[in-house]
């Protein structure tokens, strides 16, 4: 298993987006663009595909702890910090209007379907 393997399969598990990696890493003091964590993720044929370094995933894995127990000064319960993770955040309820039936009325044609059948011709 590559570290690429085990960065995909962490940011899966935790539901962690693009934004929130970069911000975790920054906790480590470690600096990187969304689109070079991109290409960590790619699949190996793809031309922008890049391995994930043993640096890289350490300085995740750092900045992952404090994310989730907070320093010495701000000590945070890893439960409530995951739980707020995992209920998705509110989306205010738009009313989905309500469609009545139209009821169309079919129409009543009085014509003999035998009338207008095609007509072999001789």
């Amino acid at each position: 298993m590559t570290n690429n393997d085990i960065f995909k399969k962490l940011r899966v598990a935790l539901m962690l987006r693009d934004d929130e990696i970069v911000d975790i890493l920054n906790l480590a003091d470690f600096k990187i663009s969304k689109s070079e964590l991109g290409a960590f993720f790619r699949k190996e044929d793809h031309p922008n595909y890049m391995e994930c370094g043993d640096q890289v995933l350490r300085n995740f894995l750092n900045g992952l702890v404090i994310h989730l127990r907070g320093t010495k000064e701000n000590p945070k319960n890893p439960g409530e910090v995951l739980s707020q993770k995992k209920t998705p955040p509110s989306k205010p309820n738009k009313a989905k209007p309500v469609y009545k039936a139209i009821q169309r009325k079919k129409a009543n044609f009085d014509i003999d379907p035998v009338k207008y059948k095609n007509k072999k011709k001789s």
